[in-house]
C-alpha cells in the first residue's frame, strides 16, 4: 500500500511525463513539418474545419439556399438582359463593374464582343459567390473569410483574362507578333525556373546592388552584435538638430528600403534637412538562431542602439521611427522603457505599424490555433521561417497583382515588367528565427498581448498608456499588411497627443513617398489629449487633404517636437567610449542571403 507521504502513484508518474512528452511531441512536430512541405505550409485542418463550418450551416440553412437561387436567377436574367442589348448598340453600358483595384479588364478590348461578355459573366458569377460565401447564419467570421478568400482564389484561376483564348489582349498580341510572344514567354519562364532553382534573384535586380546603386547614403557602422549593426550616417550640413532619430526597420527585409536610390531615400532626405540619423540593420538569421526571442529583438535591437547613440551623442534625447514589425517593436521598448522611468525617447514614430491586432487584415485568414501549429512546426523543423515561404502568403493575399498578372504579362505576352529599386528590394529577403515568430504571432497576432496590456517585459507588463511621448503614425490606403484602420487603433492605447498620417499607395509604396512623387496625397489631422476620439469612417471627413509628399509633414512635426538649438555634427562613433567607426555603410550584415 502506497504511504501518504510518498504521494498516489500516479503523481510519481507524472513527475517523469515531461522527458516522455517531448518525444511524443516531437514526433507530432515531424508529422506536422513533413505535411507543410506538401501542403506549402497551410494546415489542412484549418481548411477543412472551415469548410465543415460553412457547409454544415448552409445546408442547414433553406431561406439563405433560397436567397442564393432567387440571386442567381437575377443575375442571369441581368446577363442576358445586356447580352441582348449589346447585339443592338455597342454604347451598351456594362451590367457590372469590377470591384476597385480590379484592373483585369480595364484594357479597350474587353469592351468588344465577345470579350465584354466573357468578362460580365465572369463578374456576376464572381459577385454571386460572393454572397454564397458571406452572410451564412451561424458560421464563425473567421471560416466565412478563409472560405471566400478560398472561392475567390479559385475563381481567380479561371479567369478568362488568364486564357489566352479568351484574353483579348493576348489574342492581339499574338496576331501582331506572329505568335512570338509565346516563344518569348517561355523564355522568360525558363530565366525565372532557372533563377529560382539556383537561387539567384529575379531577373533586373543585378542592376541595384546595394552598396553602388541603393544603400548608397555615406555613413559608418559604429556598433554591431550578434543582431544588428547600427550605422550612422554622415552629417550633410553645418549644424544639425540636437536630437538624433533612430531609424528601427522591420526584420522580415532588409532595411535599406528606407534608403533605396538616392531620390526616393527616406535617409538621405532626414540627412539633408539637418538631422543625425542612425539606423539598425538587421543580421538575416540561421538555423543556428532558432532560440532568439522577440525580447532578444527588443534588448540587442533597440536598447543596445539607443545604449550606442547615448555614448555618440551624449545627453540628447532622440526621435525614435520605426517601420512594420520594427514599429511594433518600438512600440513595446518605449512602452518599457515608460514603466521603467526611462525618458531618453524625445517622440515616437509609427510607420505602417499595428499595436493592436484585431483587425490585423487578410492576414488573419493564416492565423488560428490549428494554422499557427502547423507554421510552428515547420519552423521547429528548420529553425527559421523562410523567405519564399513568406512571399507565398503574401503572393495569396494579392494573387491578382502578383501571380496571374505576372502569368500574363511575363509569359503569355512575352514582356517584362521594368525592374525598379523597391522591386529589387523586395526580392532581397531574409529569414525570421524560429521562437521570435512564433512568439510574435501567438502573443501578439493571436492573443493581442499588447493591446491588452498582458504583454510583460522583465517580467512587467508593457503598457502603451505609460508612454508619454508625443506620436507621429502613418497609415497607407491600400496596406495588406497592417490595414490602416489596425494602425489606426493606436489612438486608443496611449493618452500623448497623435498625428496621425493616412497616405496613397500600399505597404511599402505609401511609406517611400519622395517628394516630388507624382499623384502622392494624404490626410492628417492631430489629436490632442482633451480632443474627443474619432472611429476610423468619421476620421477621413475630419482630415485636412493634401497634396504631394508625407515626408515634409513629418520632418516639420520633428522640428517641433525638437529643441531650437542647433549643434555641430557629432563625431562619427565615440572611440574613447568603445563605439569605434568599424565598416562603412552599408555594413555587412545587409549582404548576408
Amino acid at each position: 500500500m502506497t504511504s501518504r507521504t510518498d504521494g498516489p502513484v500516479w503523481s510519481r508518474d507524472r513527475s517523469e511525463e515531461p522527458l516522455g512528452g517531448e518525444a511524443f511531441a516531437a514526433i507530432d512536430r515531424m508529422s506536422e513539418a513533413l505535411s507543410a512541405r506538401m501542403t506549402g505550409g497551410i494546415s489542412p485542418a484549418a481548411c477543412a474545419l472551415a469548410l465543415f463550418d460553412w457547409s454544415i450551416h448552409l445546408a442547414g440553412a433553406p431561406g439563405k439556399r433560397a436567397e442564393l437561387l432567387d440571386k442567381g436567377a437575377r443575375k442571369a436574367a441581368r446577363f442576358w438582359i445586356h447580352a441582348f442589348a449589346a447585339a443592338g448598340s455597342r454604347a451598351t453600358p456594362p451590367c457590372i463593374e469590377p470591384l476597385p483595384g480590379d484592373r483585369r479588364f480595364d484594357g479597350e478590348g474587353w469592351r468588344k464582343p465577345p470579350y465584354d461578355l466573357l468578362a460580365q459573366a465572369f463578374l456576376l458569377n464572381q459577385q454571386w459567390w460572393h454572397n454564397v460565401t458571406h452572410e451564412v447564419p451561424g458560421v464563425t467570421p473567421h471560416h466565412e473569410e478563409m472560405v471566400s478568400f478560398s472561392a475567390r482564389q479559385l475563381l481567380d484561376m479561371f479567369s478568362p483574362s488568364n486564357n489566352p483564348f479568351a484574353n483579348p489582349e493576348i489574342v492581339a498580341k499574338t496576331v501582331e507578333t506572329g505568335g512570338a510572344n509565346f516563344a518569348q514567354g517561355v523564355r522568360n519562364w525558363l530565366e525565372d525556373v532557372n533563377r529560382l532553382a539556383t537561387g539567384r534573384p529575379a531577373a533586373g535586380t543585378e542592376d541595384f546592388e546595394v552598396g553602388r546603386d541603393v544603400a548608397v547614403t555615406p555613413g559608418k557602422v559604429v556598433y554591431c552584435n550578434d543582431l544588428i549593426e547600427l550605422i550612422q550616417y554622415a552629417p550633410q550640413t553645418e549644424t544639425v538638430g540636437a536630437e538624433p532619430v533612430l531609424i528601427v526597420p522591420a526584420w522580415i527585409m532588409k532595411y535599406y528600403i528606407l534608403d533605396l536610390s538616392p531620390a526616393n531615400s527616406l535617409v538621405r532626405h532626414l540627412v539633408a534637412a539637418g538631422r543625425t540619423v542612425f539606423c539598425i540593420s538587421w543580421r538575416n538569421p540561421t538555423a543556428d538562431d532558432r532560440d532568439l526571442a522577440l525580447d532578444d529583438y527588443r534588448r540587442l535591437g533597440v536598447m543596445a542602439a539607443l545604449e550606442a547613440i547615448g555614448a555618440v551623442v551624449s545627453g540628447a534625447r532622440v526621435h525614435a521611427a520605426g517601420y512594420c514589425l520594427g514599429g511594433t517593436l518600438l512600440s513595446i521598448a518605449a512602452a518599457a522603457m515608460a514603466r521603467a522611468g526611462d525618458d531618453r525617447l524625445a517622440s515616437l514614430t509609427l510607420l505602417a505599424a499595428q499595436t493592436d491586432f484585431t483587425e490585423p487584415g487578410e492576414l488573419a485568414l493564416f492565423i488560428d490555433h490549428s494554422q499557427l501549429r502547423f507554421l510552428e512546426s515547420m519552423m521547429w523543423n528548420r529553425g527559421y521561417l523562410s523567405a519564399d515561404q513568406m512571399a507565398g502568403a503574401f503572393q495569396l493575399l494579392r494573387s491578382n497583382d502578383l501571380v496571374w498578372s505576372r502569368l500574363v504579362h511575363d509569359y503569355m505576352m512575352g514582356e517584362r515588367t521594368p525592374m525598379i529599386d523597391l522591386m529589387a528590394w523586395n526580392a532581397d529577403s531574409t529569414r525570421m528565427p524560429y521562437r521570435m515568430h512564433a512568439e510574435y504571432l501567438r502573443r501578439l497576432y493571436l492573443d493581442n498581448e499588447l493591446a491588452a496590456g498582458r504583454f510583460l517585459v522583465d517580467g512587467r507588463p508593457a503598457a502603451l498608456q505609460n508612454i508619454r511621448a508625443p506620436l507621429f503614425a502613418v497609415g497607407t490606403e491600400r496596406d495588406h499588411v497592417a490595414p490602416w484602420r489596425s494602425v489606426y487603433k493606436v489612438h486608443y492605447l496611449i493618452d500623448p497627443e497623435v498625428t496621425f498620417v493616412l497616405t496613397s499607395g500600399g505597404h511599402n509604396a505609401g511609406i517611400v513617398s519622395e517628394p516630388g512623387h507624382p499623384g502622392r496625397r494624404y490626410r492628417i489631422a492631430l489629436k490632442r489629449p482633451t480632443d474627443p476620439c474619432l472611429g476610423p469612417d468619421e476620421w477621413p471627413t475630419a482630415a485636412e487633404p493634401k497634396d504631394g509628399s508625407w515626408w515634409i509633414e513629418w520632418f516639420d512635426w520633428l522640428d517641433r517636437h525638437s529643441t531650437s538649438e542647433r549643434v555641430a555634427p557629432p563625431a562619427m562613433g565615440s572611440p574613447e567610449r568603445g563605439y569605434d567607426p568599424l565598416a562603412d555603410a552599408p555594413g555587412v550584415y545587409v549582404f548576408a542571403r
